[in-house]
């Protein structure tokens, strides 16, 4: 429905009024009359406690109808509040990492009564945004960023003379993303008044694992130890013995004592001198307030590092995060998701468990395989493989970069290194793919999870660009299966390459696979790469589709006399099909879920020209320009790429 049209406000306003009606019993002493932090700050502290427990108690309810990321924000609710409460947005800047701990946020900088609209087809965004709104600091779609975007901001204002105060908060597995360190280290480096608010919660989607998760359980600060100090402190202050001159100094003993009173050597942040504090509580919103008013007007980088429940307030999420990280909808008071009561046997598997169960069943017919996940055994089903082989399987945080340079290692040495990572997120990764991976031509098999169009977490995580940007790279095998039973058979091919092989493969669920549809490796065929498959003959005009639109295509050109080829491969391209369509057809389709500058349409495009051919390409995919959130429904609709809108652009072309 076009947006500004006659039904699209009369929708709008019905689905209003129901809500208003669905919540009209729930009244909130104070959240109903906090439209923005002014109005947070005209209450007394001794109310914070209970604003948090509406706070709680409203995003529960509305996501268990409007889903969306509820652990992380149940998370970071008292923190939210207390940093409001002292900094004076949106003057002061708080960047958020990652976005989805924002919800708490959102609703206090003036999008309260549309959060029932989060992450739906033209609500508010998924992730802060600051063409949103003036309280969302900076982009907040990928992790590990906060540190380095907030520092620069916080010097740019210093160098013009500004006094604003600047917050990175950097949560949820982020810490663990070499992006981080590198903000830490520039930190430590330059003038700067930047305060890092660690969240400390041991968990991403799913728990964390590594060294530094372990170091942070390590840093302990006993309670004489922060009596004393915090004593010492305010006696010295008194005293006027701490000013600018002094406060190196002043840290370098506090550090001192904190190393003999703990019985621990300097961490991480001390060595780096970032001045460090906790941890602490980050659910107790009074004493957050307390110390927050405290050391906002400190001189120089610090650190706050606050401890707290993923899923904090409500016990499902609290007793199984990583499935509350985004449930779905559910029943408040049962906490019954609606995803547990649906029929299984007989409803299409996830393209990510076709994934989950081939590589488990690959792994244990070729000891070589090894699986390797940013952060993500679950979200992309590496976990399938993990419960079974857990010594096999690889799971390195939120560190795109090195899962790829790790997998060229495992390469390098014998092993066959399967690589999930999202479409989205492999862009962080890009110079190890070109020189860790296809320079010295190892192969390393990049799984390309949520490719395409992946709904309501919008732009920053569609995967629209991994096409183009793979295409160009010399010693690449790039594979797009349009079915699930294809999906298993590139993934049983690529262990036969000697090259790096790439396969791409959407968000959603199959069209060919049901639970029970699993078979044995003797089910899986090897491919030849590089030959496409004609599944439709034709004589007006040709199609050629790549991935799993082409199951789109097959409905829009059905009954039409248009032959439809599955290209499977972009790279090698099957050159017998291109020469086929280019000596015998004056108009030729390509149609991909990706953008056209740089995909298949342009690979098309360029071997026509270099060959001579005069036949006219039309390019059916995603203009250049970022694609908002919304249902995969509302979002192909509104680009052309559903069935009807295929269609229609090839039907309109052929008129032409």
């Amino acid at each position: 429905m076009e947006e500004g049209s006659f039904g699209f406000y009369l929708t709008n306003y019905l689905y209003l009024c129901n809500n208003l009606r669905k919540y009209a019993e729930m009244e909130y002493k104070y959240l109903d009359h906090i439209e923005y932090p002014s109005d947070l700050k005209q209450l007394p502290k001794e109310a914070l406690p209970q604003v948090c427990n509406e706070l709680r108690d409203f995003i529960i309810h509305q996501l268990s109808q409007h889903p969306g990321h509820l652990g992380s924000s149940l998370g970071t609710i008292e923190l939210t509040v207390a940093l409001h409460y002292v900094f004076d947005t949106p003057d002061d800047r708080i960047v958020w990492d990652v976005g989805h701990q924002a919800y708490a946020h959102k609703i206090l900088t003036g999008r309260k009564a549309r959060f029932h609209t989060n992450r739906q087809f033209k609500g508010i965004a998924p992730f802060p945004n600051p063409a949103e709104s003036e309280y969302d600091a900076f982009i907040a779609g990928h992790a590990s960023n906060s540190i380095s975007a907030a520092l620069g901001e916080q010097i740019a204002n210093r160098l013009q003379g500004g006094k604003r105060q600047v917050v990175a908060v950097i949560g949820d597995g982020a810490m663990t993303g070499g992006l981080a360190f590198e903000g830490l280290n520039n930190t430590s480096m330059n003038k700067n008044n930047l305060l890092i608010i660690l969240n400390d919660n041991n968990m991403a989607i799913d728990p964390i694992r590594g060294g530094f998760t372990q170091y942070l359980v390590d840093i302990t600060t006993s309670e004489g130890y922060n009596r004393m100090r915090w004593k010492l402190y305010l006696l010295a202050k008194r005293l006027h013995l701490i000013d600018d001159k002094k406060k190196e100094r002043v840290q370098r003993f506090n550090n001192s004592m904190k190393a003999i009173l703990t019985r621990q050597p300097k961490n991480i942040f001390s060595n780096l001198n970032l001045r460090y504090f906790g941890p602490t509580d980050g659910h107790n919103v009074l004493d957050l307030v307390r110390i927050l008013s405290e050391i906002k007007n400190y001189t120089g980088p610090r650190v706050l590092h606050i401890i707290t429940q993923k899923g904090k307030g409500y016990t499902p999420a609290e007793q199984n995060p990583t499935i509350w990280h985004a449930p779905g909808e559910f029943k408040v008071e049962t906490g019954v998701r609606k995803a547990d009561t649906q029929p299984e046997q007989h409803t299409p598997i996830l393209w990510q468990e076709v994934f989950g169960h081939t590589l488990l069943t690959l792994a244990r017919q070729n000891g070589k395989i090894a699986g390797i996940t940013p952060a993500m055994p679950s979200g992309c089903s590496m976990c399938i493989m993990q419960e079974e082989l857990p010594e096999r399987v690889f799971d390195v945080g939120i560190a795109e970069g090195h899962a790829v340079t790790f997998s060229a290692g495992l390469a390098k040495e014998g092993l066959r290194p399967y690589c999930n990572i999202y479409s989205s997120f492999l862009q962080r990764s890009y110079d190890n793919i070109i020189h860790d991976v296809a320079l010295p031509q190892l192969p390393v098999v990049l799984c390309i999870d949520r490719a395409g169009i992946v709904g309501a977490d919008g732009a920053t995580h569609h995967g629209l660009f991994d096409l183009a940007y793979l295409r160009p790279i010399p010693n690449m095998i790039i594979g797009a299966p349009m079915k699930g039973r294809d999906l298993r058979d590139m993934l049983y091919t690529a262990q036969f390459t000697e090259s790096p092989i790439a396969i791409r493969y959407p968000r959603g669920r199959t069209s060919d696979f049901t639970p029970d549809d699993i078979r044995s490796i003797d089910d899986c065929h090897k491919m030849e790469t590089g030959r496409g498959v004609l599944l439709q003959k034709g004589e007006k005009a040709a199609v050629l589709s790549l991935g799993s639109i082409g199951e789109r295509v097959a409905q829009a050109v059905d009954g039409m006399d248009v032959a439809h080829y599955d290209m499977r491969w972009l790279k090698p391209i099957d050159t017998d099909i291109l020469d086929y369509a280019g000596e015998h057809y004056s108009t030729v389709f390509t149609a991909e879920e990706g953008t056209t500058s740089g995909g298949l349409g342009s690979a098309v495009l360029e071997y026509f020209a270099d060959k001579g051919y005069k036949a006219r390409v039309v390019r059916i995919g995603i203009d250049d320009r970022f694609v908002e959130h919304g249902s995969t429904d509302e979002l192909y609709d509104m680009l052309g790429l559903d069935t009807k809108g295929i269609r229609k652009r090839i039907s309109e072309a052929l008129q032409a």
